[in-house]
């Protein structure tokens, strides 16, 4: 191509760039965070294939699985944030509603009662609160002076308290923890007051014997004395993380290969295909595995804190916030948990782990960041 050629093709490029820049607009997409939600999941197909022994089955459905959040992410990020303002409220009565009716109608299985079948569909409706109680959360101080007054705390430790308790009461101490955490962190962002987060330590801290004496269930402290000590029950309660321990030091920095892990193919490592599937990823990669894991998910991170930043309203802002920080809180506690820094309380590894309604609930928490990036976008235009 001659120089003068070159140049009348430039033009011709940029407009390419524009049309492509204006469809991702009009779809409310946003590219960076798709790009690494696509790297995310399709990576963890892969390793989804060698922690549930080479089955493409499993891997089939996680890929159905896949489908349905994308397209159900797709089509939240359509929804004006007004809308989404609108709708807490009323999604969180009736989110408290099905959080009752487990109470009395609820499937059980393993010693909890969490699930719901309504029309031959099962579901858990913890998960749908997962979202619902930061977005109302983010409702209730949005249309409110901020930083809170004490009192506007308070109601918002009430409006937290309740889906928490009820959850914990399944039990499910674990998702419990992550759906205040939701809650903990818009209050945090609203500009709650150091005083007032000293005192709740402080009150937790006072609390703990009475906590650990009368309302943890006997499995619940057997998790805490096994994370202290895997070895108390070295066939029993500390089996999994024993066995998770070593596959991660058996991995060593490049790891044994993939579909090379032993401990999940051999099955020492129970639950591999879910909660512990982080330790198949470190004994078959290795260290660059798991660090090439964590940048990504730092980066997703990153990206949804850009979007909180940068959002024109305080609801926009206080909402995704707090999708991101849970995010974090997800990847956190099941990596801490896998490796024996916190006890085992049934987190899975978020959009790598096997699972159906958690992993379609953490797609539309990322639809909601593309609509609040999109309302950003078409503001300052």
């Amino acid at each position: 191509m001659s120089h003068s050629d070159f140049i009348r093709q430039l033009p011709r490029d940029h407009h390419s760039h524009d049309l492509q820049r204006n469809l991702l607009q009009r779809l409310r997409i946003d590219l960076s965070l798709l790009v690494l939600l696509l790297t995310l999941t399709g990576f963890g197909l892969l390793i989804l294939y060698s922690a549930s022994g080479e089955s493409a089955a499993m891997v089939a459905r996680q890929a159905r699985y896949l489908l349905i959040g994308y397209v159900v992410m797709f089509a939240v990020a359509q929804v004006n944030i007004e809308s989404l303002k609108r709708l807490a409220p009323v999604a969180y009565v009736g989110g408290i509603g099905l959080l009752l009716a487990v109470s009395f109608f609820g499937d059980g299985a393993k010693g909890a009662q969490r699930w719901l079948s309504i029309g031959g569909f099962r579901f858990q409706p913890s998960e749908v609160m997962k979202l619902v109680l930061p977005m109302t959360l983010a409702w209730y101080y949005s249309v409110r002076p901020l930083p809170p007054r004490f009192s506007a705390v308070l109601s918002g430790l009430v409006i937290l308290m309740v889906p928490a308790l009820l959850i914990a009461r399944q039990p499910d101490l674990g998702t419990a923890i992550i759906i205040a955490s939701s809650g903990i962190f818009v209050l945090f962002l609203a500009g709650m007051g150091w005083h007032i987060i000293a005192a709740g330590f402080a009150l937790l801290g006072a609390a703990a014997w009475p906590i650990w004496e009368f309302l943890l269930h006997d499995y619940q402290r057997g998790r805490i004395l096994t994370m202290l000590n895997p070895e108390r029950d070295k066939l029993g309660a500390g089996w999994n993380i024993i066995q998770s321990q070593t596959a991660i030091g058996s991995g060593g920095m490049d790891g044994k290969g993939w579909l090379q892990g032993t401990q999940s193919h051999l099955d020492f490592l129970p639950e591999s295909h879910t909660d512990f599937i982080v330790a198949v990823l470190a004994e078959e990669f290795g260290l660059r595995g798991v660090v090439a894991l964590v940048l990504v998910y730092l980066l997703v991170i990153l990206r949804g804190s850009w979007i909180a930043v940068h959002a024109k309203h305080s609801f926009g802002r206080l909402l995704a916030g707090s999708i991101t920080l849970t995010f974090f809180v997800y990847v956190f506690v099941n990596m801490g948990m896998v490796s024996g820094l916190l006890p085992v309380v049934g987190v899975p590894l978020p959009l790598v782990s096997q699972g159906g309604t958690s992993l379609v609930t953490l797609m539309i928490g990322f639809g909601i960041l593309m609509s609040i990036r999109a309302d950003e976008r078409f503001i300052h235009q």
